[in-house]
Order: C-alpha cells, then structure tokens, then sequence
C-alpha cells in the first residue's frame, strides 16, 4: 500500500499514513485500521501550525476573488489564526463559549474558524444566506456569545435590534466600519505574538453546525476536536486522496459542513494547497470550467447539483489543466451525470456518502471499481450497516435503515451529541447503532445504494418507491436539468408519484413533454415507478447545503 512519508508523525499525530490504490489496499485499510486519540488534540496547533513548521512557505491558499489573487502560506496561515485566537481571549471570550462565524470564501474565514479552534471556544458556521430570523434562532438556540461577520451579516444582525440578548462581541471582517462592531483587521494587528499553545482535550466540544435538514428545524449537531480534526484523515487521505503536491478545489458553501470536510480538515490535515474562488452573486457552472482550465487544479469535489450543470454544458473544447480525479457528495450522484462527465474528460467521478454528523463512512475510493449510482463501499474505521427497526442486520438487497455501528467501539469520525436536544439523540442512537434517517440496501459485493431519506420514501398501491431513482431516469433525458420526486396522496393508491421537474435551456413546457417524460421513466426504471403527476417548475426548493427540500414539494399538496 502506498504510503505518504512527508505527513508520516506529523507532530506524533496518530494519522493513518496508508493509502488506497486499489481494491487490495482497500481491503488491507479495512482490516488494519484503528481509531487513535491523543488525550490533548488541537487541530489548530497540531496540525496547522505542524505544517507551518516543517513548510512554512508552502501554499495553504491560493485565493482567486474580486480584489485579485492572493496566496496564504502555512507560516502565515499559522501566524494569523495564533493573533486572532491571541485576541478572542483577550476580548474576553472564554473557553466553550460559542461564536457565530458568518463570512463568505475570504482568507479571514480560514484564519477565524482555526483561531477559535486554538482558543478553545465553540464555532458555530454559517452561511451567508441566513436571514435575520434564521440568525436569531442559531443565536438564541446556541446562546451565542459573539460573532464575526462581513457588512452584509452585520446588517441583519444589527436588524434584530436588541433580541439576541447573549451577544456581547460583534466583529467586522472587511475595510468598513460600523457602530458598536470591532475591526477584525485592527484586532490582529494588536496582539504582538500568536497564543501560546492552549490544552484542548481530544473530546472537548469544538464545532457546532446547524443541520441544513430537509425536515423540521435544524438541530445542532455538536463536534468535538477530535471528530472532525482527527476523523477527516478518512476524508482527506483515503477519498480525496491528497497529498502536499496537490491543489484542491471544494465548490462549496463556508456555511455548510461539506467545508469543514473538504476546505478545512481533510485537505489541511494532508497539507494540500487549497484553491479559493470566491465571485459574488449568482453561481455560473461555466465558472468552474474556466476555473479548471486556467488553474493547476488537480483535484475537486462539488455537489452533485454542480455536476448535473456543468454536463448540460458544451464539453468538447474543455481540456481541464491538471485535473486527476473528481469526487461528489451532498447527496446521491447521478449514473447519466458520472456517464457523460466521463465521455467528456476521462475522469470517473467518485461518489461519497458522509452527513454533518460524520465524516466520509461510505464512498467510492482510488483504484476501485465505480459502480454508477453507488454509494460505494464503507469507508476504514466504520461498521456500516442496513438494518431493520430492531437493530438486526437486513439481507442483502433489502432496504432498510442506513446505520453505524457504536458498541463495541464508538467510530471517532461520529458527532458527540445532538446539542440540548435528548429527544433527537433517542430516536438516533438505539440498539447499538446510529441511524442516519437514510435508507438503502447493500449488494452482494458489499456496495452501499442509496434509496431516500426515510421521510422521503413513497408508498404507492403497496409498492414503496425511492425518489432517488426516478428522479435519476429523469435527469437522463435531454430536456431535464435537474428532478425532484414526492408522494402526493391518492384517494386510491395511497400516495402516487409525483415529479418536479426544471428544464434545460431551449425546451419548452408541454403535455406532449410530460408523456414522453413519463414514457422515458417507464423504459429506464421499473413502470410502476413512473411519475403520474409531471409539474415543470424554475428552480427546486433546496436547503443551505443544496439539498432539495422535498418536504416543501409535499407540503404544496
């Protein structure tokens, strides 16, 4: 098994430094890895300011925005997040307070989210497309202590007037000023040296994120240092497959956690050079094509409503410039999408399974085969599971409850707790498992396929019906951008299917279209799955993270 001497003992850490390239070594992964955890760990200090050591004038971020190009080294990157942590403690926020961090793809995001880890407070990220409302529910829900944000952000919080009650620090990121808010230029400027290494347990609380669930409110899924900063060596080194001579690009939200996964702690941890586009305004897929072609990106991970644009585009000039692999997650990829990305670059997109939860426990890794529309197979350290409502193991080809197993040894790479919230931790945590709220089955060779979301799920005249795989037949024709398939109720079928539908650029909306849509799902899929009910729409509803909001689909109904 190959293996990656540069990022071998990094600082003592206990990093696997095994590398998959194959089915065997996959298998060899399998069976030899074994979670470890120092007592004290800080991803901060121990990894961020280890490669600052060893590669001070490595590239951690190659910044691509409105004001230029910027490149951040480790040495700087270590040296900033140490005077923001030298300031957080100064304010005076306090070990396990919680603060609120709202800014776009800007280098202070980076250099914030690190800092409060050296601090030992809580972060708590978000995105930048939070309403006031939205805020005062995180800061109400968290008792959030303090929060640093752009103009746009300290607009809305300044909205609220005086409801967040908790909030005693407001800090500005950016050249404007704002009554009641603190520079976060001037405070780094003020401290005359980085804090010195602060003792955080491998098991203190570390990051909240809100559950961008496509159900209910979000719930507060609670991390610790460990989880994520030691969990993701899964992500970075056996998915993405990183090392320091990469640069990585990860077309992602600062707000939702798949950063945390892929901008953070699994490229960081690898010592890998990011890459950082940030535009505002509205994402344009051909940016990423440019992008891809002008810079040596050599690895990128996207969700895979990204990918389900960039291949309604017109692929046959697009010679990326040194581009080696492609890996999706967020939500099941389409087998037509890996299909036509592959016919247009050589390149197979890898599919990966994880949540806000976790970090990667399924995926489809170097080396081995893809199956199309696989999860893939599970990942090191995790005992993934289909299981039935008692807990018992489901055969092969069944569906069932996604789950993981915790006894005898709880994963590392799990969320601590559901925070303040003991009802959500009963329904997850039962009989020796977490239950992830997916379902799915699992083949013969051990791959993972994705069914629903277990609200999702459509009972329709005795035959339950996964979305996933309708709304995978639509995408394949030519007039279909992007699907989304619920239950809508039926005085005699109980539920029958039903199919939102956003068309590609050039069609037009017609009942000729929805028969030769339905026809089409009829001959890709099994007949009693094809949508009885076609709605073409502009856009799909989606959580923060990109993920359609099938509940408010249902609700229309």
């Amino acid at each position: 098994m190959g293996e990656d001497r540069r990022a071998a003992g990094l600082n003592g850490l206990p990093f696997s430094t095994q590398r998959i390239r194959g089915r065997a070594d996959y298998d060899r992964a399998r069976s030899e890895f074994r979670w470890q955890c120092p007592e004290n760990f800080n991803f901060g200090f121990d990894v961020v300011d280890g490669w600052a050591a060893t590669s001070p004038n490595h590239t951690a971020l190659h910044w691509v925005g409105p004001r230029g190009e910027q490149t951040i080294t480790y040495g700087q990157l270590a040296d900033r997040s140490g005077r923001f942590a030298r300031a957080v403690r100064s304010l005076p926020i306090a070990p396990g307070d919680r603060v609120l961090v709202i800014l776009p793809r800007v280098p202070e995001w980076w250099e914030a989210l690190i800092g409060l880890l050296k601090a030992g407070v809580i972060a708590i990220p978000g995105t930048t497309l939070l309403t006031p409302k939205d805020l005062a529910y995180r800061i109400e829900l968290a008792g959030v202590t303090a929060v640093i944000t752009d103009v746009e952000g300290a607009e809305k919080i300044d909205a609220m007037g005086n409801a967040p009650t908790g909030l005693k620090q407001r800090i500005l990121v950016g050249t404007e000023t704002r009554l009641g808010w603190q520079s976060y230029a001037e405070l780094l400027a003020a401290q005359p040296a980085p804090l010195e290494r602060l003792a955080t347990r491998c098991d203190d609380p570390a990051l909240v994120y809100f559950t961008s669930g496509t159900t209910g409110m979000p719930k507060m899924v609670l991390h610790t240092h460990a989880s994520y900063g030691i969990g993701h060596q899964i992500t970075g080194r056996f998915w993405l497959d990183l090392t320091p001579d990469d640069l990585h690009w990860n077309v992602s939200d600062t707000g939702w956690a798949k950063a945390a996964w892929s901008s953070v702690f699994g490229p960081l941890g690898c010592g890998t050079s990011l890459f950082v586009h940030h535009t505002p305004g509205k994402f344009q897929p051909s940016d990423v094509l440019d992008c891809l072609t002008r810079y040596p990106i050599t690895t990128l991970c996207a969700a895979p409503t990204i990918y389900r644009f960039l291949v309604k585009l017109d692929l046959s000039s697009f010679r990326p410039a040194a581009l080696r692999h492609c890996v999706a997650a967020g939500e099941p990829l389409n087998p037509e999408v890996i299909n036509v990305w592959k016919q247009a670059t050589g390149l197979t997109i890898r599919d990966g399974y994880g949540q806000t939860e976790t970090v990667l426990v399924c995926g489809n890794f170097p080396g081995v085969n893809v199956r199309p529309g696989s999860m893939g197979l599970p990942s090191p350290g995790f005992d993934l599971a289909v299981i039935d409502d008692e807990g018992r193991r489901k055969p092969v080809g069944e569906d069932g409850d996604l789950a993981l197993r915790i006894e005898p040894e709880r994963p590392l790479g799990l969320f601590q707790e559901y925070w303040r919230d003991p009802q959500a931790m009963a329904n997850a945590f039962r009989q020796g498992w977490y239950r992830t709220g997916d379902c799915g089955h699992v083949d013969a060779e051990g791959y993972f396929w994705f069914a629903s979301r277990a609200d999702d799920v459509i009972n329709s005249s005795a035959y339950r019906i996964g979305p996933f795989e309708v709304e995978s037949a639509l995408v394949e024709h030519r007039a279909v951008v992007e699907a989304a398939v619920v239950g809508k109720p039926d005085s005699e079928r109980g539920e029958i299917v039903k199919a939102f539908v956003v068309l590609a650029k050039g069609h037009i909306a017609s009942e000729s279209l929805k028969h030769e849509l339905q026809e089409h799902v009829k001959h890709t899929t099994a007949p009693y799955k094809y949508p009885r009910e076609i709605e073409f729409v502009d856009e799909l509803p989606k959580t923060v993270s990109g993920k359609i909001r099938r509940v408010e689909l249902r609700n229309r109904h």
